[in-house]
């Protein structure tokens, strides 16, 4: 019902804030506020704030805010009419008289969750009794003790109409049970029937924990598998997940929510540690879903298998989740093993694997590229011009302004990165033009590359790796040869990306089990890898051509220069990616002449310590045009100068800015000398 401003007025004045949530948070005075750890996310340092003299809580970590009331509803996991007839009970209030209708429809609300409830008890006294054996053995059957059992509550719905006649012999109406979805009226006018018969049951609960819903599981032949309660005035599907008020518990000390596929999925999570975790019911994941996601945890883990079904589950999360994006709002991926799901993985691997595949999940906007990268065929402008356009029209999905802006910008750079690898493979030279000459590998000096064997009949030897790839199949095999470089290098390898597919899920794959904290050394790290399917690649890897150009990475190699070795190629490797990305980026500018082409240059110089002169690029412009970087707010292109006024770059400013541009470049310091006693790098 709805209560008067007065009333509630009243009862917020009765009720000291700082007593009520003192019952569920350890307050300490500062002043006139009391600050505490936050019971609404995860933290170590306090960011709560309660103030008595205002009314309100507010935590700076999350921007959880309310007053007594607010904090009682997501505290207790409460409606907000339970919220108040609680706090009215303990400032010793009365609640205001209710009209007949409100009052009617209050009791048929509770009437039907007593009704739930004991569908509930009658389902799990089922399956422990002689007609609940088949239902029994299935869940023996999938890994669930008694514990499991009873903390879900799982029962069995027998054969017939056994639920029906037991809730009748208690006074139900059949009306009612039709209401709640326990009955269905067949369509030829037939008496109805026990909609769950033959089904392993799991009950489906709100945020306060009531049994609104059923899901089952059919027992035998017949379709469909999953059954759900449908929609009634308790239960509504696109706002409902399974799970969730025993998982925001667990989520409290994990700092997150783990969202599978299914009840089963969430089951078998749970038993190996993992409570954190939900599921939608049967359906993708909805807005509100996320909605009520969101309210525990600002970025929960969905968990999809890695085929094209799991990727185009993921797409179509991705698509409902961006409208809804804010700073504080997002998602991440753990992608499973093809044809594996969270049940499988904790029955065969246990916590070990799942938690690495958990700690791996991928940031929405690296998701994102994923998806948007897959299939793309970059060799022509056309195919080019597709993926930046898909790239822009994804985008756009986003209205969160500054979420909008910082998405477009790391998108547009993950586009250039790929477009620049894929100009450098289709540019690597051929060997069928005579005369033609090819690179060295460290790029000091030509030789001749003949189209085929003199005497005629041998086919043309095939083209050399591209140093990129080169450098990127080092860096992997050093780890591989060396694990315990990984405690040096783990964080730089886990944020590479690889244009080849295979080597960047070997990539991955290493760096999932490395950071699992399971010591490995190199035999262990290569029998696990080969299971997974890379024995191909790790036996690319060991070929003797790539020791040629990576001494460093050599099994026997000391310690030192291995780490040196692998140091020096990522630098050139990253400084290669910067140099590629700063030439786009220039002529991006040269092209458009705007002010986010600028600014997007500039960012660049800024990351590349080696090209332009690095972050003096950025000082020189500024010194010479006499403006800063701060932006004005404008949207006329302008940027704001020491004065307060708006410098708008004109064409002369543009020459300056070049001009500043090859000054920078003279001043770039000259390379270092390779000394005798280094390792063979990559260049």
């Amino acid at each position: 019902m709805s209560w008067s401003e007065g009333f509630l007025d009243e009862l917020r004045t009765r009720l000291t804030l700082s007593v009520v949530v003192g019952r569920r948070v350890r307050l300490i005075r500062k002043g006139r506020e009391f600050h505490g750890l936050c019971p609404f996310h995860n933290e170590k340092t306090p960011s709560f704030t309660v103030n008595d003299e205002k009314g309100f809580f507010h935590c700076f970590g999350c921007g959880a805010h309310g007053d007594v009331i607010g904090f009682e509803m997501r505290a207790a996991n409460l409606p907000f009419r339970e919220a108040v007839e609680r706090l009215a009970a303990e400032a010793g209030l009365d609640l205001p008289q209710e009209t007949p209708r409100e009052r009617d429809r209050a009791k048929r609300s509770a009437s039907s969750r007593e009704i739930m409830e004991q569908a509930c008890v009658f389902f799990q006294r089922a399956l422990r009794g002689p007609e609940g054996k088949t239902g029994l053995a299935y869940l023996r059957a999938r890994g669930l003790d008694d514990a499991l059992i009873e903390r879900f509550r799982l029962g069995y719905a027998p054969a017939g109409n056994a639920l029906r006649a037991h809730l009748l012999a208690q006074g139900v109406s059949e009306g009612m049970l039709l209401d709640l979805g326990l009955a269905s009226r067949p369509q030829d006018g037939r008496a109805p029937y026990d909609t769950f018969r033959n089904r392993v049951t799991f009950p489906i609960t709100d945020p306060a924990g009531r049994v609104v819903a059923f899901g089952a599981r059919l027992l035998g032949e017949g379709q469909p598998k999953y059954l759900n309660s449908p929609e009634t005035a308790l239960f509504h599907k696109g706002r409902t997940l399974y799970n969730l008020p025993l998982a925001r518990e667990a989520a409290r000390s994990a700092g997150t929510l783990v969202v599978a596929e299914g009840y089963m999925d969430v089951i078998a999570l749970t038993r190996i540690g993992f409570g954190h975790a939900v599921a939608p019911l049967g359906t993708a994941l909805t807005e509100g879903q996320m909605e009520t996601l969101w309210t525990t945890t600002p970025a929960p883990i969905l968990c999809f298998d890695g085929d094209a079904a799991g990727q185009r589950a993921a797409g179509r999360a991705l698509e409902r989740a961006l409208p809804l994006l804010t700073p504080q709002r997002s998602l991440r991926f753990a992608l499973l093993p093809p044809g594996r799901d969270p049940d499988d993985l904790a029955r065969d691997g246990g916590p070990e694997t799942m938690g690495r595949i958990l700690d791996a999940a991928l940031p929405l906007s690296e998701m994102a590229w994923r998806l948007l990268a897959l299939g793309a065929r970059l060799d022509t402008p056309e195919g080019r011009a597709a993926l930046e356009s898909a790239v822009d029209a994804f985008v756009d999905g986003i209205t969160d302004r500054t979420v909008h802006h910082h998405f477009r910008n790391a998108l547009r750079e993950r586009f250039w990165t790929l477009v620049r690898e894929q100009t450098r493979a289709v540019a690597r030279p051929s060997n069928a033009a005579q005369g033609q000459f090819a690179r060295s590998l460290s790029g000091q000096g030509r030789r001749p590359v003949r189209g085929g064997n003199s005497q005629g009949g041998a086919p043309p030897l095939p083209p050399p790796p591209s140093p990129a790839r080169l450098r990127e199949e080092a860096l992997v095999a050093t780890v591989l040869f060396h694990p315990w470089l990984f405690d040096h290098v783990g964080e730089r390898l886990g944020t590479m990306i690889f244009l080849d597919p295979t080597l960047d899920r070997l990539r991955q794959e290493i760096v999932m089990s490395l950071s699992s904290g399971k010591a490995l050394d190199r035999q262990a790290l290569h029998d696990q890898l080969t299971t997974q399917g890379f024995a191909a690649s790790l036996a690319a890897l060991a070929r003797p051509g790539l020791f040629v150009h990576a001494g460093f990475a050599r099994e026997m190699t000391d310690p030192a220069l291995v780490r040196a070795g692998w140091d020096h190629t990522y630098e050139i490797h990253r400084r290669e990616d910067l140099r590629e990305d700063s030439r786009r980026a220039g002529q991006r500018l040269k092209e458009t002449m705007t002010q986010d082409a600028l600014d997007h240059l500039l960012a660049v110089k800024e990351q590349d310590p080696w090209a332009e002169g690095g972050g003096l690029f950025r000082h020189r412009v500024g010194s010479v045009l006499g403006i800063s970087r701060t932006r004005s707010g404008r949207t006329d292109g302008g940027f704001e100068n020491s004065g307060g006024r708006t410098a708008a770059v004109t064409g002369e400013g543009w020459t300056t800015v070049w001009r500043a541009k090859r000054a920078a470049r003279r001043k770039r310091p000259p390379p270092r000398k390779r000394a005798a006693t280094d390792p063979c790098w990559i260049r």
